[in-house]
């Protein structure tokens, strides 16, 4: 892609040895500018007739961009909701690094999929092991016969599969921390203290389990607004868990209003989107969605 232009390489199609060789030995180098914004215009429009999973790879620098990509992969995510997986290679250099950011951005919007530098899969085995990461995925077990976190909901229907013991759990098996925050605000009611002293002392007592507190908008005002909303609203919670448990290593994150778990189209939806929830190891403890 060079001059606002972009190339399909190759039409979406069934998976061969052949074809996929015949599509690496057809690619020509790339050169002048990223245009972030067309490029992902275009995946959009290239991905309409297509099924199944879709995992989009973006290599790129992330560096003085014709835009940050976000309103367009908004448009991605809307259209191809849970399908839809955005992983990342950065190829900068070290002044460039601020790309990073940028790009990880992106999978944050997905909500599926991560980010890596190139220097960081140059090797086989690390190349080997992205790769996988990416496309396969291993068979599975008999799910509705087991449930691995035992909080009484089976595999096949629980949503966050690293609940601690003990915690309440909605339908689909997430912890429920009920925390919302009125519009514009950041600081913790009164009313939802009792459930953030239960949840630090689940905390306490669970000293090896990592803990990430993520914060989330609804989406009236800019993104970078909300996105330092929701930082302010992680960072809230993080403090209050912190000095309920003892734990210095709870960490937080911001999503502005990438994330939502109800309509934004409704002042109760609204509510119900300014949150924020729990991530146990890598594992998202969603709310149960009011819809």
């Amino acid at each position: 892609m060079s001059g606002g232009f972009t190339q399909l390489n190759q039409a979406p199609t069934s998976y061969s040895k052949s074809t996929f060789g015949n599509g690496i030995d057809a690619l020509t180098c790339a050169s002048g500018g990223s245009p972030i914004q067309s490029g992902i215009e275009e995946t959009n429009k290239d991905l309409s007739a297509t099924a199944g999973n879709i995992a989009v790879l973006i290599l790129s620098d992330g560096h003085h961009l014709d835009s940050d990509g976000v309103k367009e992969m908004q448009s991605l995510k809307q259209k191809y909701g849970d399908r839809l997986c955005v992983y990342s290679v950065w190829v900068g250099n070290a002044e460039e690094r601020s790309g990073i950011t940028l790009l990880n951005q992106l999978s944050n919007i997905a909500g599926c999929g991560y980010g890596v530098t190139a220097d960081s899969i140059s090797g086989p085995e690390h190349m080997a092991s992205f790769v996988k990461s990416i496309f396969l995925k291993s068979g599975a077990a008999d799910c509705s016969t087991l449930d691995g976190d035992k909080d009484g909901v089976n595999d096949c229907n629980d949503k966050c599969p690293n609940t601690l013991p003990g915690v309440p759990v909605s339908i689909t098996g997430c912890w429920i921390v009920d925390v919302k925050f009125d519009f514009d605000k950041y600081n913790i009611k009164p009313e939802y203290f009792g459930n953030l002293d239960n949840a630090a002392q689940k905390i306490k007592d669970h000293p090896e389990k990592q803990i990430e507190v993520q914060g989330h908008t609804d989406n009236v005002g800019s993104f970078n607004y909300n996105q330092k909303l929701s930082e302010r609203r992680a960072n809230a919670v993080k403090k209050y868990l912190i000095e309920g448990s003892g734990r210095t290593d709870i960490t937080s994150r911001g999503f502005s209003f990438t994330r939502p778990i109800d309509t934004n189209e409704t002042e109760a939806g609204r509510a119900n989107n300014r949150r924020v929830q729990l991530e146990i190891e890598g594992k998202p403890q969603q709310p149960l969605n009011p819809q």
